[in-house]
Parts: structure tokens; C-alpha cells; sequence
């Protein structure tokens, strides 16, 4: 799961929610130098990526990029899922998604310096380019992940993730929801994915 998703399980908790949300971005113990709900954020984060990683069907759906992107393939994976949440948003949210992702702006704007350098060089372009909202359209897709290509070691052209996406858009689209009943179920029932 990418940043929306992430920020969605993490509740109201606005502290639980920025840890979830810098996660990537803090490595083992360093952790332990942020507040009590910061933390929980970034375990829960972690608990996340490990469910989401180990799923059979995010590996089946992970098995048709593979051979093209692969070690990228469940970053796209993430992002796939991320367009379905956004998408379908109104099924998960009474808050509308333009709403919801402008108060969450305000919020990482607020509490800038409290983000790991790496959060702190992407903000302008995650708020600037509107990602949360752009994941639900194919082409705002496509454009976050030419941006994100230009930040990775490697030079995978990740926007043609976009063209499996579509190729497999059915099939993609049924098992994000299948999983997603299932991710909604570990966060309620795990209490290191818990808030």
C-alpha cells in the first residue's frame, strides 16, 4: 500500500498518521526518536508492508509485472492499489477524497520539521501535484510515476506499470478489494498494526 492507504488505517489519529506516513523514510531503531504515536505509526507501517508483501494475491497480481519491473513490482503494486482505494473512496469514507487529502496537507505542512529530510524535499511535490486525489486517475497514476522514476538509483520506467493496469484492469481491480477486506481485518485484529 502507498501513501493513501497508509494514512487511511492509520484512523484520526493525526500522530498515528504521520508515522504511517514517513515510515519508509525511518530506518530500525531510529524510531525511537520520535513521540509515542509517531511510533505506532511507523510499526504499524511496517506491519502493513509485511501483510501486503506476503498476500497471495498481491504476489498474484505482483507475478504479472514481475518480469518486467522486477524488484519495482510491488512498489507498483502499491500504487495499483492506491488508484483503487482513491477510486472507490466514497465506499471506504464520508469525507470526500479532495477534502480529506487538503486537511491532511495542512497537517504535513504544519508539522514539516517534524519529517525526515527525504519527506521533507517530496511535500511540496506530493501537495503541489495533489497525489492523493491524482491516484484515482489513470493518467494522475502514470504522472506520479514518472516523477517517482526520476528519485529511484535504478531508471525503470515505472509509468508503463500503468499499461499492465489497464491490460489487467478487471483482474486488478477484484482482488485490491479482496484484499483490501482482508488488510481492514488484520489492522482491527493485530494489535502491532493497531492504533
Amino acid at each position: 500500500m502507498n501513501y493513501l492507504a497508509h494514512i487511511y488505517l492509520s484512523g484520526n489519529d493525526r500522530e498515528v498518521q504521520l508515522g504511517n506516513f514517513i515510515a519508509d523514510s525511518v530506518k530500525g531503531k531510529q524510531l525511537e526518536r520520535y513521540e509515542i504515536g509517531i511510533q505506532k505509526g511507523i510499526r504499524m507501517h511496517r506491519a502493513i508492508d509485511y501483510f501486503t508483501d506476503t498476500h497471495p494475491l498481491v504476489k498474484k497480481g505482483g507475478a504479472r509485472l514481475f518480469p518486467t519491473f522486477r524488484h519495482y513490482h510491488l512498489v507498483l503494486m502499491d500504487m495499483f492499489y492506491d488508484h483503487f482505494l482513491a477510486k472507490n473512496w466514497e465506499k471506504y469514507s464520508d469525507v470526500p477524497l479532495p477534502i480529506y487529502a487538503q486537511n491532511f496537507y495542512r497537517f504535513l505542512e504544519i508539522r514539516k520539521y517534524d519529517l525526515p529530510l527525504r519527506n521533507q524535499k517530496s511535500l511540496p511535490y506530493l501537495i503541489e501535484e495533489n497525489w492523493l486525489v491524482k491516484y484515482a486517475e489513470l493518467d494522475g497514476l502514470a504522472n506520479i510515476l514518472r516523477q517517482m522514476t526520476h528519485r529511484i538509483q535504478y531508471r525503470v520506467e515505472l509509468w508503463k506499470g500503468v499499461d499492465f493496469l489497464v491490460q489487467f484492469y478487471a483482474e486488478y481491480e477484484n482482488e485490491f478489494h479482496a484484499f483490501f477486506e482482508d488488510l481492514q481485518q488484520y489492522v482491527r485484529e493485530n494489535p502491532d498494526a493497531r492504533w
